[in-house]
C-alpha cells in the first residue's frame, strides 16, 4: 500500500490517477450515448431500454457506485494538479506559445471540466433523482429538452465535453506510454473521431426529441 500511496503522491501519478479515471468517463460516455440513441428510434424502444436496465439493477448500481468514485478522484486529482501547476507558475508569460502540443483544449481543460462538472449535477438532478419508471424518464426527457432554455444549455454543456474528450482522449494515451510516433497520429484521429461522434449523439437529442413519438 505504502507505494500506492508513494507514486499517486507525485505529479506523473497523479497524471496516472487522471488518465485511468478518464478512460473509465470515456467508456461510459460511449454506453451511455448508445442507450440515448434509442430515443431516436421512438419512444417504445427508449421505454424497452429504460426497462432493461431496470432488469439489470444491481449491475447498474455497482457501476454508478463505480463511477461516482471515479468522479471525486478525477475531480480532487485535476484540482490538485491545477493548483500545483498555479503554485509553480503564478504569474502568466508575457507571451503565449503553443509549444510542445498546448492547444486550445489542453488549456482550458480544468475551465471545460468545471463546467462538464455543473451539467452532469444539473443532468442528475433532472433525469436521475426523479421517480424511476420507464413513463416517468421519458417524460422527463422529452419535457425538459423541449424547453428552449435547456436545449441551449444541453447542446452547449455537449460542445464544452466534445472539447474536453478531444484533448483528454489522446492524453490519457500518452500518459499510459502511448506516446509513440506510429500510435499517437492514429491516437489522435480516434479521439477526434469520438469527439465528434459524442458531439453529434447526443447533441442533436435535443433537436430531434419534438419528433419523437
Amino acid at each position: 500500500m505504502n507505494w500506492f500511496i508513494d507514486t499517486i503522491s507525485t505529479s506523473i501519478g497523479k497524471k496516472l490517477l487522471m488518465a485511468v479515471t478518464g478512460l473509465g468517463f470515456c467508456m461510459f460516455l460511449l454506453i451511455h450515448m448508445i442507450g440515448n440513441l434509442t430515443l431516436y428510434g421512438g419512444k417504445d424502444l427508449f421505454m424497452a431500454y429504460v426497462e432493461h436496465l431496470h432488469a439489470l439493477s444491481p449491475l447498474i448500481l455497482a457501476a454508478e457506485i463505480g463511477l461516482v468514485f471515479f468522479a471525486c478522484v478525477h475531480v480532487a486529482t485535476g484540482l490538485i494538479l491545477f493548483l500545483e501547476n498555479r503554485r509553480a507558475r503564478p504569474v502568466g508569460y508575457a507571451v503565449k506559445k503553443n509549444a510542445g502540443g498546448r492547444t486550445f483544449g489542453s488549456a482550458t481543460m480544468p475551465y471545460t471540466g468545471f463546467i462538464i462538472l455543473c451539467f452532469l449535477i444539473l443532468h442528475l438532478i433532472n433525469f436521475r433523482f426523479i421517480e424511476q419508471t420507464p413513463d416517468a424518464i421519458f417524460q422527463a426527457v422529452s419535457g425538459t429538452l423541449s424547453d428552449v432554455s435547456f436545449k441551449i444549455i444541453y447542446i452547449a454543456a455537449v460542445f464544452v465535453v466534445a472539447l474536453h474528450v478531444r484533448h483528454g482522449f489522446w492524453s490519457l494515451f500518452q500518459t499510459l506510454g502511448a506516446n509513440h510516433l506510429k500510435y499517437m497520429p492514429m491516437i489522435q484521429a480516434i479521439g477526434i473521431a469520438f469527439a465528434l461522434l459524442a458531439l453529434a449523439g447526443f447533441g442533436l437529442i435535443p433537436i430531434v426529441i419534438g419528433f419523437i413519438a
